[in-house]
């Protein structure tokens, strides 16, 4: 089935996987091409992408924006099980989306989370992507520096501050305030089975640019991805950490123009 109208609306794409959330928003002017966006853990569509003028910046470039909620956030679909997550799964609900819009080719950027499923979309199918962004997500993208089940505990916990992880914590506090569904994230964050290793990144084909803040302890350095993928840049974004860089105005111009190289 091919839908290609887009809208101001969030819409509800009823796959056979799962039901997934996503906004479809059309260029403003000339379109110069689609966007596939992907939100980081906790994070929604329109937390990541809608609220922080990337959506807005993009269409003004002249980019059709598609920004999906991932399965267990926003108004996706959620599940319970851990088994149902992992970058790979993730990457085959956005690939089924794109089928379902008839959207064969388009640019890609993951932030954080999304990178690490931008990376699975780049290595399952680089035919269908022409340039990809991983944002918030440098040399810590395989997932090593462990804590997920301390950060799952504070998402199941009922008292908010019972964890005594500054991390863990600090999930918990973002997940309460988008009014996330917590039992799912805390499934999503438990280690999956597939992991990314050095030997996918290294095996990439795709340009990559990697965009990390200084400041950024999650995502760690973006120099140290960058110099790892064969077609790999990297921009330092300055003075941000992992939550302020999101939005940074040298994070967005960089990125449209790296688009345009690869138009």
């Amino acid at each position: 089935m091919v839908n290609s109208a887009t809208s101001e609306e969030q819409q509800i794409f009823s796959g056979e996987r799962a039901s997934i959330a996503y906004f479809d928003l059309a260029s403003v002017g000339a379109e110069r091409g689609t966007v596939l966006l992907v939100h980081g853990f906790a994070s929604t569509a329109q937390v990541n992408w809608i609220g922080t003028s990337w959506s807005q910046t993009l269409r003004q470039a002249g980019y059709r924006v598609i920004a999906l909620d991932n399965r267990g956030h926003g108004a996706s679909q959620k599940f319970y099980d851990p088994a149902d997550y992992g970058p790979d799964i993730f990457a085959a609900d956005a690939l089924a989306l794109l089928d379902y819009l008839g959207v064969e080719r388009c640019y890609l950027m993951g932030y954080s989370m999304g990178a690490r499923i931008s990376c699975w979309l780049a290595h399952q199918a680089p035919q269908r992507f022409p340039a990809v962004v991983f944002g918030g997500m440098g040399e810590h993208i395989y997932g090593g520096r462990g804590g997920y089940a301390e950060i799952a505990e504070a998402l199941e916990a009922d008292d908010p501050d019972a964890s005594d992880n500054p991390a863990a914590k600090g999930f918990r506090i973002f997940a309460d305030r988008v009014g996330a569904d917590r039992l799912a994230l805390a499934a999503c964050i438990r280690p999956s089975a597939q992991q990314l290793t050095p030997e996918i990144v290294a095996g990439l084909t795709v340009p990559v640019l990697v965009a990390v803040g200084d400041e950024d302890g999650i995502g760690g350095s973006a120099t140290v991805l960058a110099d790892q993928i064969p077609s790999g840049e990297a921009f330092v974004i300055e003075g941000k950490d992992h939550m302020k860089a999101v939005g940074d105005l040298s994070y967005k111009k960089r990125v449209v123009a790296f688009f345009e190289a690869h138009s």
